[in-house]
């Protein structure tokens, strides 16, 4: 009696069989067999060999069931995942295979100890891991009440203009777009002149909420200037406006979602009005941001504005500042950014608002923007001989000096230039 043997086939397996039972039969061509397996023919014409041969057993891979010639062995798999048990329990792929080369010369890649991880329990795949649930927060009440900023760059102008970044100031009770202001980037300076167009406008929120940049807050501890918060942090102190930083994006999920709409009506709106420049798209926000607004402004809770009025003694000219801290010399100069500069001399021609400069009076640089810069007021923290310095002490009172270049005298040249006569000279000496 002729004994049975059980062949386990796979349905891939199944579909060839067909095939090439059909082409032994004479009832499909080579060719259409073929395209139908995506294989060549030549590789047909090679299982309707082995089929002929031994039957369905012989389509069947010599490998199948069989382990990989580059297997992990189980010896070496069953050490590795009892080190990760005892050691590296709470470690990630990466740093576990780091671990095991260096510490147990035990070289394995890093998807291999991942595996081994989550075969174990030790490591759960992102794709099986919970989504994180964000708490909705609600709105608040009042208009002025918190105003979320944040910055976007994104090509505005298409291929007709250069890449820009969008500050986008949003009012969180009623999602109204508060400021649009175009900049080359997000930058410090950016940031002081959006927000004294909104002071000026609108008058001060209470609360702006950002994100963690550099421009918000210090975010290195061992920071050694600033006194622990930054230049836009020092001015929205100054002017008694709350600064909070959101831990996640989706915490200002408003001025995200704004910068998604702007990129799409925003980008074509600006190709419509045929603007392709920061200046001309400044101009132009005026009118955009009142169409976006009564669009998607929503209706506070209450009808109260938070917005608060500038005071007198608050001067937006020198707050919306870059401050340094400077000593004056003896000359009197002082260095700022590798360049000495000359303080004017105020004892000569004494006025109600200048000050007497004097050694090791700390002074204060001031920056209006990139380039522009002044001296300002002294900081108080010694005596200093003043002339009739009146209470505003925070009037500037000094200029940047202006650096005269020399002029080079015509035949005659520099300690370590070299010319047409230097080089015959040393011709003529070496010959």
């Amino acid at each position: 009696m002729r004994q049975n043997t059980r062949v386990t086939f796979a349905m891939r397996d199944l579909d060839r069989l067909k095939c090439i039972q059909a082409v032994v039969d004479g009832d499909l061509k080579l060719v259409r067999a073929s395209e139908r397996l995506g294989l060549t023919t030549r590789q047909v014409r090679r299982l309707a060999r082995q089929y002929a041969a031994g039957g369905p057993v012989g389509l069947v891979s010599k490998r199948f069931n069989r382990p990989s010639n580059n297997h992990l062995d189980e010896a070496l798999a069953d050490r590795v995942i009892k080190i990760l048990r005892s050691t590296y329990a709470d470690f990630g792929p990466t740093l576990a295979t780091e671990k095991l080369r260096t510490k147990h010369g035990i070289d394995l890649a890093k998807e291999t100890v991942r595996r081994l991880q989550i075969a174990v329990g030790l490591w759960i795949p992102r794709k099986l891991r919970p989504p994180k649930i964000q708490q909705p927060r609600m709105r608040r009440a009042c208009v002025g009440e918190l105003v979320q900023i944040d910055g976007c760059e994104h090509p505005y102008f298409e291929d007709q203009g250069p890449v820009c970044t969008a500050l986008v100031f949003i009012d969180d009770a009623t999602s109204r777009l508060m400021q649009i202001l175009f900049n080359g980037t997000e930058s410090t300076f950016g940031y002081f002149e959006a927000a004294r167009r909104y002071i000026e406008q609108r008058g001060k929120p209470l609360a702006l909420y950002s994100d963690k940049a550099s421009i918000f807050r210090v975010n290195h501890v061992s920071a050694t200037g600033g006194h622990g918060h930054t230049q836009f942090g020092r001015a929205l102190y100054e002017l008694n406006i709350d600064g909070i930083c959101a831990n996640t994006p989706a915490a200002k999920g408003r001025v995200e979602r704004a910068h998604l709409t702007m990129q799409d009506r925003l980008v074509k709106e600006l190709r419509l009005e045929g603007i392709s420049s920061i200046d001309a798209a400044n101009a132009f926000m005026p009118t955009y941001v009142a169409a976006y607004n009564a669009m998607f402004a929503k209706v506070p809770r209450e009808t109260y504005d938070a917005h608060r009025s500038v005071r007198e003694d608050e001067d937006l000219d020198l707050i919306f500042t870059w401050r340094e801290q400077r000593k004056v010399t003896s000359n009197p100069t002082l260095h700022y950014e590798r360049k000495l500069y000359l303080l004017p001399d105020t004892s000569r021609c004494p006025t109600p608002r200048t000050i007497s400069w004097a050694p090791s009076i700390k002074v204060l640089s001031l920056k209006t923007n990139a380039s522009d810069m002044h001296f300002g007021y002294p900081v108080r923290s010694k005596p200093i001989a003043t002339t009739g310095v009146s209470s505003d002490h925070r009037q500037l009172i000094g200029s940047m000096a202006k650096k005269v270049p020399r002029k080079k005298l015509a035949g005659t040249k520099t300690q370590r230039e070299l010319n047409q006569e230097d080089l015959k000279k040393a011709l003529e000496v070496r010959s």
